[in-house]
């Protein structure tokens, strides 16, 4: 890690244990649900994906979601942005059932979400990437965008404030004005990041946010989510892998296998569990026969 890098690591260290213990124990004291998830179902033809699968997600806490691949965690991510229709079950957002939520509406309800493969618009600037995420919140009239009237041009200022007050928030200045195109692939991860935010939600979904990163631009990914949570006080709802970001970052896990929930606590609890632990190593019947397969 380079001298600037450790600089402003412990920059953020000391910016955030300022305010970290009274935020958390504020968060802790209000138990408000944002999200629930009740007795959740997909099938895909005859295919079970998600079984009687439950959760809640508290305001202001991230909540991550661990599994093997194929557990069912980003089919959950799907039903909640609307691009699934549950089989059976429900979902409510503040109270409001997602069901009846057209999936174009979803974002102005104060969801947003960033995806495991990247999608961002290749050919324009990081800049206008993180415009296009603030449209949901000025709706146009076709006249009065053609005399670019007061109104208008207030609207385009807050867009563009709002959008700076991201750029600097993420340490994206130098790139405001690249194109993705050009761009690596961890500054892209982050981008899409900043394009979420852009879009001022209440509920962040990061489907598997460090996956592509090297270790150093998953510990900056680790510091992104913490501020977001302790600064910008937004609710995370995240899908990954990566178990030593999981635990440095998550309020509450949940482990999923095959569809189905195995365990819920938090994270030193979760990997303690036997079935969880069972989903990700077998069980020694499986080690015996593999040790057999290879004789």
């Amino acid at each position: 890690m380079t001298a600037a890098a450790e600089e402003r690591d412990d920059k953020r260290d000391d910016k955030r244990d300022d305010k970290r213990d009274d935020k958390r124990a504020d968060k802790l004291a209000d138990n408000e649900l944002m999200l629930q998830a009740s007795d959740l179902q997909v099938r895909f033809g005859g295919v079970l994906a998600v079984n009687q699968v439950s959760f809640d997600v508290r305001r202001g806490e991230v909540f991550t979601l661990i599994g093997p691949n194929g557990a069912g965690k980003t089919t959950v991510f799907n039903l909640i942005s609307r691009i699934y229709t549950p089989t059976a079950g429900s979902i409510s957002f503040e109270g409001l059932p997602l069901a009846s939520v057209a999936p174009h509406r979803v974002a102005a309800l104060g969801i947003a979400r960033t995806f495991q493969n990247i999608e961002l618009f290749e050919h324009a600037t990081v800049l206008q990437n993180l415009l296009i995420g603030r449209h949901i919140h000025h709706p146009r009239r076709l006249w009065a965008e053609l005399l670019f009237l007061p109104a208008v041009r207030e609207a385009e200022c807050q867009t563009r404030r709002k959008v700076e007050e991201v750029i600097e928030f993420l340490d994206l200045q130098k790139y405001r004005d690249t194109m993705v195109a050009g761009l690596p692939y961890g500054v892209r991860k982050v981008v899409e990041l900043a394009r979420a935010l852009a879009t001022d939600p209440k509920l962040l979904l990061l489907d598997e946010p460090s996956s592509g990163l090297n270790v150093e631009e998953t510990s900056d990914m680790a510091f992104w989510i913490q501020d977001i949570q302790a600064d910008l006080g937004i609710t995370v709802l995240m899908v990954e892998h990566d178990m030593s970001l999981v635990s440095r970052v998550s309020d509450r896990v949940l482990a999923m296998n095959q569809g189905e929930v195995l365990a819920l606590g938090t994270p030193a609890e979760v990997q303690a569990h036997p079935g969880v632990i069972e989903a990700y190593l077998g069980t020694a019947d499986d080690a015996t026969s593999l040790r057999r397969a290879r004789a």
